[in-house]
This record gives structure tokens, sequence and C-alpha cells, in this order.
């Protein structure tokens, strides 16, 4: 039996958008209400955020799962949430990724097994913040915070070594969910 919590990255800085990429607005709807949306309809246990503090946007009702300081960036956060969740999985989700479907997120949902995660790979890079972690990586994740490279690609790397995580291939047709935006120009091609 898997279960589900969905959890919404939102820490970064923006500092290449200069704004806060949360606050962008997609066919006149705030992304991060667009993200939370797609991760409703999965039908999760749970919906949180992973922010560093809680942001300003944020609903009251919306559990956030905050960065131990000092962050050590994605890594802290995915700790962070893994600590909250009382499921089987955690589907992570970047904020900048406003061509994601939940489609496509069920699909990865329906490749988890109990105890092993998916995590895509776009044209040979890893996609770890649009992927789904089993609980058991949890011990891992918390002591890759001392890690010299605190990257969650390094993570990803030993959980598969570790047989928690299997990679999802991305099929050229899919690869576009997953251009994420940075800069201003990026966001007008969005």
């Amino acid at each position: 039996m898997k279960t589900l919590t969905a959890v919404l990255f939102a820490g970064g800085e923006s500092r290449r958008m200069g704004t806060d990429k949360a606050t962008l607005t997609l066919d006149g709807e705030p992304l991060w209400s667009r993200q939370i949306r797609i991760l409703r309809e999965l039908h999760p246990g749970k919906v949180m955020v992973s922010a560093r503090n809680k942001p300003g946007w944020c609903p009251d009702e919306m559990d956030v799962a905050l960065d131990e300081p000092p962050s050590r960036g994605p890594l802290s956060g995915l700790v962070a949430a893994l600590e909250k969740i009382q499921t089987t999985h955690l589907l992570a989700l970047a904020i900048d990724l406003p061509r994601m479907t939940s489609e496509h997120l069920r699909k990865l949902w329906a490749l988890a097994e109990p105890g092993i995660g998916i995590v895509p790979q776009n044209d040979g890079l890893m996609e770890p913040l649009c992927a789904i972690y089993p609980a058991e990586a949890m011990n891992t994740a918390r002591e890759a915070l001392s890690w010299e490279d605190v990257s969650l690609r390094s993570l990803v790397r030993t959980l598969a070594a570790q047989k928690r995580i299997r990679f999802y291939s991305v099929p050229e047709f899919e690869s576009l969910l997953y251009q994420n935006i940075n800069t201003p120009e990026e966001w007008k091609h969005a």
C-alpha cells in the first residue's frame, strides 16, 4: 500500500528573476496557487510548502516545512518535509515548473513502489525537484546535510545505489514539462 504527501518547494531566493517566482501569474493565476492546485489533484494525504520562512502568499491553513538553520538549500527543505510525513512517499515539486501537469505527476506516482521512489531524468539530467521520495530516504537525507556536496543530485545518486530510487527517462514529448523558469526572459517564453 502506497500513500502520498506532496510538498511545493518555494524556498529559493529568485535572485535571477528579481521577484518571488511564486507570485508570478500564469493565465491569471499565481504560480504558487497553480502548483498547489496541481498537487491537490493527486489527492495526497497532505500538501505542504517547503521554504526558509513562511511565505506571505502561503495560505494560513497550509502546513510549512521550514528549513533548519543554517539552510543547505533544497536538501534542507527535503529533510524538513520528510520529517513531517506520515505517508510512505513524498512528492516534491518545484515552484518554477509552470508546465508541469497533474497527469504527469500521477504517472510518476504510479511508477513508485513501496520503499522506492522515482526521479525523472530529462535529457540525462536528474530532476530531483519533481520527484517522489520514499519515507525510507529520511536517514540518508539527514546524513547528507553533513556531506561536502549537499546537492539533491548527490543525495539521489546515493539513494539509487541503496535501491531506494529508480529513474524515469523522460521522453522528448514530455521534456517541456521540466522547463524551469529562472529569469524574466525565460518567464516570457513560459
